[in-house]
């Protein structure tokens, strides 16, 4: 019988992804503070993908610490532009001014996941994508954020790409599962290697 498998993470989009890729899990957000830990990692001049691997290995680690003999997997996302890091936007003001800077240049999304049994790190990947947001105007900002609501201020870049954030881009080149928070494919055959998956045909 497989182990259970647990989600360190309280990001609905990430929840969704299992959930529709067909997977029994169990919720249950770490509590780190990611602000601190990325102030830390920042201080140390640590890149982008790797304060991501960082706090998806601390959210995982801090959760089975209360789960013997389950997998547990932590996510984190990084977002670079220009060579600053931009954090999820606390208020919708916050949302509009980092999308105002982020209109017409091209960033850098990091997505990393790790799992962890019994407090040890048993596998881990991490990708990137980059995504060009079109040049758009105020009114047009304004539009956007009246309607997708303070949703936006749960992604790190302000936008949902599942949703009504497809319109504020131009390109996007890489993987849709790694842009949306969670490099999937290879948790998944990660996870087909312990038994936990769609049934494998005999």
């Amino acid at each position: 019988m497989p182990p259970p498998l647990i989600l360190a993470s309280a990001s609905q989009s990430r929840r969704q992804i299992l959930a529709h890729a067909g997977l029994d899990f169990t919720i249950e957000p770490s509590g780190v503070d990611e602000d601190e830990v990325k102030l830390s990692l920042l201080g140390e001049r640590a890149k982008p993908r790797d304060i991501a691997t960082t706090l998806a290995e601390m959210k995982a680690t801090r959760v089975s610490a209360r789960h013997s003999g389950a997998l547990v997997i932590g996510a984190d996302s990084t977002l670079a532009c220009n060579g600053r890091l931009f954090d999820k936007p606390p208020t919708l003001a916050a949302a509009r001014q980092q999308l105002s800077e982020l209109g017409g240049q091209t960033h850098e999304l990091h997505s990393a996941v790790v799992v962890v049994q019994n407090g040890a790190r048993l596998w881990q990947a991490a990708d990137h994508g980059r995504l060009t947001m079109r040049s758009f105007t105020d009114a047009f900002l304004d539009a956007y954020l009246a309607r997708a609501g303070e949703a936006v201020c749960a992604s790190v870049g302000a936008y949902q790409l599942e949703g009504l954030g497809a319109h504020l881009f131009s390109r996007i080149e890489g993987d849709y599962f790694t842009i949306l928070g969670l490099p999937l494919l290879p948790l998944l055959a990660f996870l087909a290697e312990h038994g936990i998956g769609l049934e494998q045909p005999t």
